[in-house]
């Protein structure tokens, strides 16, 4: 039994009231009342929160099948009030490594009464976690007294990649291709034919499909165009670097983490579009092939292959990663590396890796970049210490400058951008490389 905050107003006015009453009454006879009142007090406190125990509310949490990491992932508890009317306080153990949106939830019920209360929590590594009982407190009827107890319902929790993220990407690439979100898509682009349409102003004479419009001349309705759109089941390799570069931390998850939310969004991406996707995680040598393979069931796969991996803090090897790519795969293919870059040794071995894929397959490099880097970068400051540190930052970014011009100057297309927003970015750059037909 825990006194409440009207318990303690009553004692600390029970003190207040003792001098006063100690020169009528005496300072003897004032203790004694006023030891008896403390006890009638917390008599009463024992009552009130004992008188709970038959009315205690009953509560049940829904946790999400999987949790994804990085996000703000949605806990409900549901909350049944029985014949009395119940305030109460809630804490929910969660892991202790998840960030929570509120460590104590409040709530107000009526006799009877059903509510609902929500948290979010926010993991910052994958893996299994364990989830602690529920810590409940009811306030008794005179408000005296809280009744403190706890709800057994302990489980495990598995914190997966970005799945959140996924089931967006997957919905706005359905409305795309349903036409609900304008669909781009221009004359002659693209290799396979899509559809018949009328001839507007401003098409492309060669794109008009002279014998259907015969057939159809004698309704005097205008000639047809054809719409061509990017060839379908082509082939898309993701490489994975799980290397000691991989292991740092940017805005509270590892880059490890943020590649694999990547890796997993550009191969829903693949599989929405037709292409048959593979995916390899390296570093001193493959670690994990998953050969390609086309369909929405291939993404599950991928996720229950990719989810336990961990970065290690080894050298990674491209030019490795990249002959086991030339050994598996014959035909011509998107290449995706992700990865990072920090020095000079590892660009110019990503250099002479890639450079092996062109002009035989079409490589693309990914890196993943520390937005704290740019702004430090980019604030000027007049004191000694962060002017190092903005020197620093600045001569990191020009030597990845300097790589990437080497890359390109190679064939190699590149994609830097920081590590939250870069999942959006090779997507939004892969489904123009398919638009434009570049593979």
């Amino acid at each position: 039994m825990i006194p409440s905050q009207k318990t303690y107003l009553i004692l600390i006015l029970v003190l207040l009231i003792a001098p006063i009453l100690s020169n009528v009454l005496g300072v003897y006879q004032t203790i004694m009342i006023t030891l008896l009142f403390d006890v009638v007090v917390l008599g009463l406190v024992i009552i009130d929160g004992w008188g709970v125990r038959s009315n205690r509310v009953k509560i049940d949490r829904e946790l999400p099948l999987r949790l994804s990491i990085g996000r703000d992932n949605p806990v409900l508890l549901k909350v049944k009030a029985e014949n009395i009317n119940s305030v109460i306080k809630i804490i929910d153990y969660h892991p202790t490594d998840f960030e929570t949106s509120q460590s104590v939830l409040d709530a107000n019920l009526l006799a009877h009464e059903n509510q609902e209360l929500t948290y979010t929590v926010k993991p910052h590594q994958r893996g299994e976690f364990a989830w602690g009982n529920i810590q409940v407190r009811q306030l008794g009827k005179w408000g005296l007294g809280w009744h403190n107890w706890q709800i057994s319902q302990s489980t495990k929790v598995k914190v997966y990649p970005d799945l959140i993220g996924l089931r967006s990407l997957s919905i706005r690439l359905t409305l795309q291709s349903s036409g609900s979100i304008r669909k781009i898509r221009q004359m002659g682009i693209g290799t396979e034919f899509a559809e018949l349409r009328n001839y507007r102003s401003g098409d492309d004479l060669r794109f008009v499909d002279w014998k259907a419009t015969a057939r159809r001349s004698y309704a005097n309705m205008g000639p047809l165009v054809r719409v061509l759109e990017p060839e379908q089941e082509q082939t898309l390799l993701i490489l994975l670097d799980r290397g000691r570069l991989m292991t740092a931390r940017v805005q509270g998850l590892q880059r490890f983490d943020w590649g694999l939310n990547t890796t997993l969004s550009l191969a829903l991406a693949g599989l929405h579009r037709g292409d048959r996707v593979g995916v390899g995680v390296f570093d001193r040598q493959i670690h994990s092939w998953i050969p390609p393979e086309r369909g929405q069931n291939h993404l599950n796969r991928l996720i229950d292959r990719l989810t336990p991996i961990e970065p290690v803090l080894l050298e990674s090897d491209y030019l490795g990663a990249v002959t086991h790519v030339v050994q598996q795969q014959t035909r011509r293919a998107l290449v995706v590396v992700i990865t990072d870059l920090v020095d000079i040794t590892a660009s110019s071995e990503l250099l002479a890796a890639l450079s092996k894929l062109a002009p035989r397959y079409l490589p693309f490099s990914v890196t993943l970049r520390d937005p704290q880097i740019d702004q430090i970068a980019h604030t000027f400051t007049e004191d000694i210490t962060n002017a190092y540190t903005r020197a620093v930052s600045l001569d990191l970014l020009a030597q990845r400058q300097v790589a990437f011009a080497q890359l390109k100057q190679r064939g190699v297309l590149v994609l830097d951008a920081p590590a939250n927003q870069i999942s959006d970015q090779l997507v939004e750059q892969y489904l123009q490389l398919k638009a434009r037909n570049q593979l």
